[in-house]
């Protein structure tokens, strides 16, 4: 497994700061394969004013937390695991009291980000601590431990220590330092059940040179390691009142292979991604051996195949596979129900025919970029036609390449073909990740395993039965033990292999394990009870994924509920609560969804309507935007823009700094700035600072302020319109405090409504097509279709803050280029009126 922690501390925060990181210290001991991870941190705030400090800790999907406590200046807070809701009801409780501060998980890449921002007094320490655990999976060959460290300072006390207790023996342990080549020291090693890993740099050591102020501790430090294994039937522990058995059998034959490869070819595959696929085909494709029978198909709208049907691994046949997949041109629609068909015929083709050796392990491995947009698109239908058609000897496994596909789609639709699902991101090297996936795969060397023990000595026992066992991988069981300690346990190993069936046997002492526990200080207590459940929430929520109706979801919810809250593991059903001593302050610690990012050019409820004043770099700060012309309901919107301090990367950004509504029907305007809210009504005139709360009603108008926050105004009970304040670091080099503005799709606006965001108000028919990678590989380029003209676009993110002020969330847009022409009307020298008051003085020419 590739176990990543990424502990961080934001670089602005400290720039010119009094924020100190006294001690920053990771501890891991990891127990037959069981990891219990612990952060920890010691912050000084020397400053003579409080400051705000952020704790980022970035965790491995699959990892469960367990704990997490914060002493701020003497004030202990700490957490427990409680039911989703409750647990939001009583930080909605507390935050409605003002007296909450926010703890989230977001998504980033293959692992979780752990983040909590708090306001430390001057003079004071604030000291964080998480607890996470995680089973730790065997592949190809090793068990992987990774920590990503970035303190963003240089820190006094900073160490890392990598505790590994296998009952068994360790047969090999490996230290690889990615962080500025420094060293880590290794203890206990050799075939003894222990292992120490260590990594203290000095100050000295972690300057970027010898004169520096700047950290160079920013790099992943990896323990890798496998165990000793003196039994083809696998290692059975019991501790705790559990038990878990180990299967990874080595020296068998590798089974032969029927693989089909179904490929994406569609339009989004254009460019680097496409170029990659190729690389990890042919590298795949020459691993192939004249035991092996193989077929590509490529689809698009249209489903083409390489061959009818399977062939020969031979060194002719790939050659000629190789030279297919290298003509192929990206473009198109992605007929993914076609795809899995044709491929699903394929096999079964071949084995009706007898053409598949009875011994061999057959498979698909589908590879997509996106979901379908031809023939079938409704993903429950393809799921039931895969479903329907594969044989129970056939595997399926998934590959989605980044962020568009429903990972949760290919999740269900391998687990319930007895294949595996994984996320390729598109921003990294594809190929390689290709490879490595196929590599886990590559060499099957059983199938049909089942582990089973004697009647009445085990319950509640995990998945037992296991289609395939592939070569460096492992098999894992756990269960309750019940009759156990005047007689050893025993399980039972049946499998087949490329040359015979096996049956193979084990037992252990039931009391053992617990003795030797007790003398070792690099063990985890109650690992075997802690893995029991871990695997078995795992494999629950894959039972949830897949339930039919939704009875049977709130039956599976239930069971996950009553196990999480028991070993206090964060889920999706679950949520952390820290409290206060006193009880008065709450904070929350909540699980993400995966997630999927789309285009925004359909404004959803409160989304970021397309932000043009950001594609058009003005360097007055004079200039007002006419947003919203006048309609029907004689409403009107204007904004001033605002430069940033000074250029950087040879341009001055600008901002939203003014946001003036006016509506005529009652005559009340309201001018929204980053230093107060002014309300003018006739020849009365109301001014709010940010640091107010208010909620004013007047003549079919309501403004809501939040203090330090957003403006909420509503006029004639159809038309709403958020501005949000953003308030930058005094000191920031580049920006300045700036608004943004948030308009609900559900607005009503008259036909007249226009103006550069109102006109958009009903929104135009847009056609994407043509995507392909441009001179930036992480920005996709694009053709637009829109009023009639054709427009080259970018893809790249946009930020929505209504949520989370300070880092906002990601949302995928199309950018159009040479100041929106062709996509707004007019020129955006039309929208640009002389004073902020010039809502009814000029109309589009």
């Amino acid at each position: 497994i590739l176990l990543i922690i990424f502990l961080a501390f934001q670089r602005s925060a400290f720039a010119g700061s009094g924020i100190i990181v006294r001690s920053y210290k990771v501890e891991s001991r990891i127990t037959s394969r069981f990891a219990h991870t612990t952060v920890r941190s010691l912050v000084v705030n020397v400053a003579q004013q409080a400051e705000s400090i952020a704790f980022n800790v970035q965790i491995p999907k699959r990892a469960f937390i367990t704990n997490f406590t914060m002493n701020v200046n003497g004030v202990m807070f700490v957490g427990s695991v409680k039911e989703k809701t409750v647990a939001r009801n009583l930080y909605a409780q507390a935050r409605a009291r003002g007296k909450a501060a926010g703890i989230v998980r977001t998504n980033a890449q293959d692992m979780d980000t752990f983040k909590m921002e708090v306001h430390v007094p001057a003079n004071s320490n604030i000291e964080f601590e998480l607890h996470y655990q995680e089973m730790m999976q065997r592949k190809l060959g090793f068990y992987e431990h990774s920590l990503y460290l970035q303190p963003g300072q240089l820190v006094p006390i900073l160490q890392v220590d990598v505790y590994i207790y296998e009952p068994k023996g360790i047969a090999v342990v490996e230290t690889r330092c990615g962080v500025n080549h420094m060293d880590a020291g290794l203890m206990d090693v050799g075939m003894r059940p222990q292992a120490h890993v260590v990594f203290r740099p000095t100050l000295f050591q972690q300057r970027k040179c010898d004169s520096c102020s700047t950290t160079a501790v920013d790099g992943i430090f990896t323990v890798r390691y496998d165990v000793h294994r003196d039994n083809s039937a696998g290692e059975l522990q019991v501790s705790d009142g559990h038990f878990v058995h180990f299967f990874a059998p080595n020296n068998l034959s590798s089974m032969p292979k029927n693989i089909v490869f179904v490929i994406d070819v569609s339009g989004s595959m254009w460019g680097i991604k496409m170029k990659q696929m190729v690389e990890a085909l042919q590298t795949i494709l020459d691993d192939l051996t004249i035991d092996d029978h193989f077929s590509i198909i490529d689809f698009n709208h249209h489903v083409r195949c390489w061959s009818e049907d399977l062939v020969h691994g031979s060194s002719t046949q790939v050659a000629d596979a190789k030279k297919y997949i290298q003509s192929i041109k990206p473009s198109g629609g992605t007929n993914i129900n076609e795809a899995l068909m044709r491929a699903i015929h394929m096999l079964n083709k071949a084995a009706n025919q007898g053409f598949i050796d009875q011994r061999s392990v057959s498979m698909i491995i589908f590879v997509s970029d996106g979901d379908p947009t031809i023939g079938e698109i409704k993903l429950s239908a393809i799921q039931k036609n895969v479903k329907r058609y594969i044989r129970e000897e056939f595997s399926l496994f998934s590959l989605g390449i980044g962020f568009d596909v429903d990972f949760d789609f290919l999740e269900r639709i391998s687990m319930e073909n007895r294949g595996i699902a994984q996320r390729i991101y598109a921003r990294h090297d594809t190929s390689e990740q290709l490879r490595n996936f196929y590599r886990q795969i590559s060499s099957p060397l059983l199938r049909k395993v089942t582990i089973q023990f004697p009647e009445d000595s085990v319950s509640n026992v995990t998945q037992n039965h296991f289609d395939k066992f592939f070569s460096g991988s492992e098999l894992v069981v756990a269960g309750k033990v019940q009759t156990c300690f005047s007689s050893p346990l025993i399980s039972f190993v049946t499998a087949s292999s490329a040359q015979m069936d096996l049956s193979l046997q084990t037992e252990t002492d039931c009391t053992e394990l617990d003795s030797l526990l007790g003398h070792q200080s690099h063990s985890v207590a109650g690992f075997a009870r802690q893995m029991w459940a871990y695997i078995t929430i795992n494999q629950l929520l894959a039972e949830r994924s897949l339930a039919k109706t939704a009875a049977e979801k709130r039956k599976i919810t239930r069971k996950i509920l009553k196990l999480a809250l028991e070993h206090q593991f964060v889920t999706p059903f679950t949520a952390m609560l820290v409290e206060s001593e006193t009880g008065q302050e709450r904070l929350l610690a909540d699980s993400p969804k995966d997630p999927k990012h789309g285009c925004c050019i359909g404004v959803p409820a409160w989304g970021a309507l397309l932000r043009f004043p950001n594609l058009v770099m003005l360097c007055s700060d004079m200039v007002v935007w006419n947003c919203f012309n006048p309609n029907k309901k004689g409403l009107a919107v204007n904004g001033q823009l605002v430069a940033g301090k000074k250029i950087k990367n040879n341009k001055l950004n600008t901002y939203f700094g003014t946001i003036s509504i006016y509506y005529k029907t009652s005559g009340i305007r309201v001018d929204v700035s980053t230093q107060q809210v002014n309300l003018i009504h006739g020849k009365d005139q109301h001014s709010f600072s940010w640091a107010s709360t208010a909620n004013i009603t007047l003549s079919g108008y309501v403004d809501e302020q939040k203090q330090n926050a957003h403006v909420t105004i509503t006029v004639n009970n159809g038309t709403t319109f958020m501005v949000l304040l953003h308030r930058v670091w005094k000191k920031h080099p580049f920006n300045v405090d700036f608004l943004g503005i948030y308009i609900p799709s559900n607005n009503i606006y008259s036909t007249r409504v226009h103006g550069l965001i109102g006109q958009f108000a009903v929104e135009p028919e847009v056609k994407i097509y043509n995507i392909h990678d441009g001179a930036d590989p992480v920005k996709q380029e694009a053709t637009m279709e829109v009023k009639g003209n054709k427009l080259a676009v970018t893809r790249g993110w946009q930020k929505d803050y209504r949520k989370d002020r300070k880092y906002g969330s990601n949302v995928f847009c199309w950018f159009v280029h040479n100041n929106g022409k062709g996509f707004i009307d007019g020129q955006y020298k039309n929208y640009i009126v002389p004073q902020m008051d010039s809502f009814f003085k000029q109309e589009l020419k």
